[in-house]
C-alpha cells in the first residue's frame, strides 16, 4: 500500500484555484483536482478575505482525498475585524482599536488552537498579537487591558 500524501498551503477562504499551491502537487497524483479545489472552496467560504491553511491528503492508489482546513491567524482575524489591509509599520503607528468584546470574539473562534486552559489566558493571547501589529483595544495600550483582565478587573 502506497503511503499517503500530504500538501500544505495557504489559500484565501472560498477562492482557491488549479494553480499554485494545489494544482502543481496534485497533477502528478492523477486525482481530480477540480473536485479537491470545489471541496476546498466549500469547506472555505466562510472565511472569505482570509488566509488559511490547508492540507490535502491524498491516497495516491485509491485516489482518495480528504481536506483538513485549519485557524486562520490570529492577525487575519484582527485585520478582518477592524477592517483593515495590514498592520503598523512602525512601532510607533496605530493602525486600529478593538473593544473587548471583539478581542473575545477572536479568542473564542480560535479557541481550538491557541493556547490557554481560560478564555481570559486566551484573550491575553490576542491582545499580544494587537500589540505587536499596532492595534489598541478600548483606546489602551493592549498590556493594560492584560493587566485589567489578570487582575480581573475584566472579566472574560
Amino acid at each position: 500500500m502506497a503511503a499517503e500524501v500530504t500538501i500544505a498551503g495557504m489559500v484565501e477562504g472560498g477562492k482557491a484555484t488549479g494553480g499554485p499551491p494545489f494544482g502543481p502537487a496534485l497533477g502528478p497524483l492523477a486525482v481530480n483536482v477540480n473536485a479537491i479545489i470545489a471541496e476546498i472552496n466549500n469547506k472555505t467560504k466562510q472565511f472569505e478575505g482570509i488566509k488559511i491553511p490547508i492540507k490535502i491528503i491524498v491516497n495516491p492508489e485509491t485516489k482518495d482525498f480528504r481536506i483538513e482546513v485549519g485557524s486562520p491567524p490570529t492577525s487575519a482575524l484582527i485585520l478582518k475585524e477592524l477592517g483593515i489591509q495590514s498592520g503598523a509599520k512602525t512601532k510607533e503607528e496605530t493602525v486600529g482599536n478593538l473593544t473587548v468584546a471583539q478581542v473575545k470574539k477572536i479568542a473564542q473562534s480560535k479557541e481550538a488552537s491557541i493556547y490557554g486552559k481560560t478564555l481570559a489566558a486566551k484573550m491575553t493571547q490576542v491582545l499580544g498579537t494587537c500589540k505587536s501589529m499596532g492595534v489598541k483595544c478600548e483606546n489602551e495600550d493592549p498590556r493594560a487591558i492584560i493587566k485589567k483582565i489578570n487582575a480581573g478587573e475584566i472579566k472574560a
